[in-house]
């Protein structure tokens, strides 16, 4: 498994001369190198190897908060016999400042320049968090920011939720449909959900990737004003054509949801246009009835699953009677990200 955790590219550490190991996107990856890591996933699991990464240390960088992906990853480490640190900026330690050719006359009293590099030297492998900044679509989806941080590490790095991926969470979800059992061609309906705000595109972005890799029949349910971007569906689309999966949209949820084995529940924001507040919260408006309800799943499959990948806003993007029902499996991934993320680790650290 070693080299299924091996940057397609060039390395991140320009001093260094072999490329760095790091587990930023599942598109690292193809479908079978991802069951491969599902199967050590599965391993780890069931035999526990609690000296593992013995003496190997983690730096998890939140410029985010977390609560999953925090705690399943110190817990994983942990499990594995090494230990970890957290440094959340600005709390406890000075705020990092993330542009360039900035005059720091600002709160941020450090660069990440500076402080990226430091606490990379103080571990063997750093996860870093580093959301969107919900302005500018061409420049989330670049994800600089996130690449900066992790060209400076020269450590084997960890995608913790980027500005457009979110590949430990894709990775758990699909162990969560391996451990259900779905079918490589069920029919999975990616669905966006109501929210008070908006939310960041990384964890559709990443869901829809990783149900298209996987070979399902993947229908995106949206509104007009919340269609994905056209980069992150031309990426879908090259999983699907790799997989032999399928892709496509659509407004109409009763025709979306005809035969579903999969409800994936997730908000996002205003896409057309993006980044502005007013519009997006208009286009929200505008669409009330888009809180997943037990009448959701009337013309689905009856084995039909609802994911989520937590946190959720009850009753405003799922009720009550849906999360705490039959058809909700969102603690049962929230699980997985404990298992798939030791998988992770133990790639990346141990081989």
């Amino acid at each position: 498994m070693s080299s299924c955790c091996a940057p397609r590219c060039s390395r991140l550490a320009p001093e260094e001369d072999a490329p760095v190991k790091h587990f930023t996107d599942l598109a690292q990856f193809s479908r079978e190198q991802v069951l491969e890591l599902l199967a050590l996933a599965q391993r780890l699991q069931e035999h526990p190897e609690p000296q593992a990464l013995a003496g190997k240390i983690l730096g998890l960088v939140f410029m985010n908060p977390s609560l999953r992906t925090l705690a399943s990853f110190q817990a994983g480490m942990a499990r594995l016999g090494g230990s970890s640190f957290v440094i959340t900026p600005g709390q406890g330690t000075w705020q990092l400042e993330t542009r360039d050719g900035v005059i720091m006359d600002g709160a941020a009293a450090e660069h990440v320049k500076e402080g990226i590099p430091v606490l990379a030297s103080y571990c063997d492998a750093l996860g870093i968090r580093m959301f969107a900044d919900g302005k500018d679509l061409a420049a989330d989806i670049a994800d600089g920011r996130f690449a900066q941080m992790a060209a400076l590490a020269g450590k084997p790095v960890i995608n913790l939720e980027s500005a457009v991926n979110h590949p430990c969470q894709a990775l758990a979800d699909w162990k969560t449909l391996e451990d259900l059992k779905v079918p490589r061609r069920a029919r999975f309906v990616l669905s966006w959900a109501q929210h008070p705000r908006a939310l960041p595109l990384a964890v559709p972005a990443a869901t829809a990737h990783m149900a298209a890799l996987r070979g399902m029949e993947l229908t995106i349910l949206r509104p007009e004003e919340f269609a994905l971007p056209a980069p992150i569906m031309a990426r879908v689309h090259a999983a699907a054509e790799l997989s032999g999966g399928s892709v496509r949209e659509s407004t109409d949820r009763a025709e979306a949801l005809e035969g579903a084995q999969v409800l994936y529940a997730k908000e996002w924001g205003c896409t057309q246009p993006y980044g502005d507040a007013t519009a997006d919260a208009a286009a929200r408006h505008r669409y009330p009835d888009w809180c997943v309800r037990p009448d959701w799943f009337a013309r689905a499959a009856p084995e039909c699953h609802l994911m989520h990948c937590l946190p959720v806003r009850r009753n405003v993007a799922i009720s009550d009677a849906v999360l705490d029902g039959a058809h909700s499996v969102v603690l049962r991934q929230a699980h997985n990200r404990l298992s798939a993320q030791m998988a992770v680790l133990y790639s990346l650290l141990k081989g």
